[in-house]
């Protein structure tokens, strides 16, 4: 699967994606102390819609595009709020055209004393994402295999926050990787909130992928999921879904709210499936 996330920015996955990551960051904010992030494949930042490569897919127009127009219902228009603020805080004085990415809307919704180290191996994304954060000393760009940094950056020296972990999906293997990555993790950090993103294209590797995280021994794995359609003949991106392990008390009620709002707005059919399940005891 050819993930250059620019093509796809802004899409249904990205739009649940980064809703969940709003979400735990609002939490992580109650509490004083500052906190850390660590978005491990952090692309460049900030996506420009009427790019080539972005109106070649026109993804973002079934995902943010519908979402900027939609009326949701209370609870969901309230929970929501904090990621649709943000959405258009990068688009002030002109119609609708940037689409923040991770490391981007995670800055934006920093408090203060919060850090972002943002990880991005390839090397012209990484120089962007250093070009957009030059000089800001709440963020850390790092040109480095993200997968690296799952043993070597943590935990962080705050002791609280979050990891990040949304890869291309351009080789073979990569929901192992994930898994393993995980485990890496969590031996190192085991406090730490994690939000790992998967795409839900194969069923029945999805399928494997979850049944792995349930075998793995990590207590506390929440799975959400959005299929905006039944499976496709051909492979396509059905479905998207984040796993959140350490989540927030509060999320699997905040999704139980927010995931059928969006799966009206997003989805294809009627046949959509969406849901917060435990993978592992909370």
């Amino acid at each position: 699967m050819n993930y250059r996330h620019v093509y796809h920015a802004g899409n249904f996955a990205d739009v649940v994606k980064h809703v969940v990551l709003t979400r735990i960051l609002e939490y992580l904010k109650r509490k004083p102390g500052a906190f850390r992030v660590i978005d491990t494949h952090a692309g460049v930042g900030l996506y420009d819609l009427s790019s080539e490569e972005a109106q070649k897919t026109g993804e973002w127009r079934e995902g943010i595009g519908r979402l900027l127009s939609a009326k949701l219902p209370e609870p969901a228009a309230t929970l929501i709020a904090p990621y649709l603020e943000a959405v258009r805080a990068f688009n002030v004085g002109h119609p609708f055209r940037y689409y923040p990415g991770s490391p981007v809307l995670t800055k934006h919704l920093l408090r203060g004393p919060d850090r972002l180290t943002a990880i991005e191996l390839h090397p012209a994304d990484s120089f962007a994402l250093k070009t957009r954060f030059a000089g800001d000393w709440q963020v850390r760009v790092l040109e480095l295999d993200g997968w690296l940094a799952l043993g070597a950056h943590v935990p962080p020296k705050e002791k609280r926050g979050l990891v990040i972990v949304d890869p291309p999906f351009e080789k073979e293997g990569e929901l192992e990787r994930l898994v393993e990555g995980l485990r890496k993790a969590h031996r190192r950090w085991p406090g730490g909130t994690y939000a790992l993103w998967y795409p839900i294209k194969d069923f029945s590797a999805a399928e494997r992928f979850r049944q792995a995280l349930r075998d793995s021994e990590i207590p506390k794995v929440l799975d959400v999921v959005l299929e905006i359609r039944l499976p496709s003949r051909e492979p396509r991106l059905d479905g998207t879904g984040m796993i959140v392990v350490n989540p927030p008390f509060i999320l699997a009620d905040e999704m139980a709210a927010l995931l059928p709002a969006l799966r009206d707005v997003l989805a294809e059919d009627g046949k959509a499936y969406t849901g917060a399940r435990w993978l592992t005891a909370p």
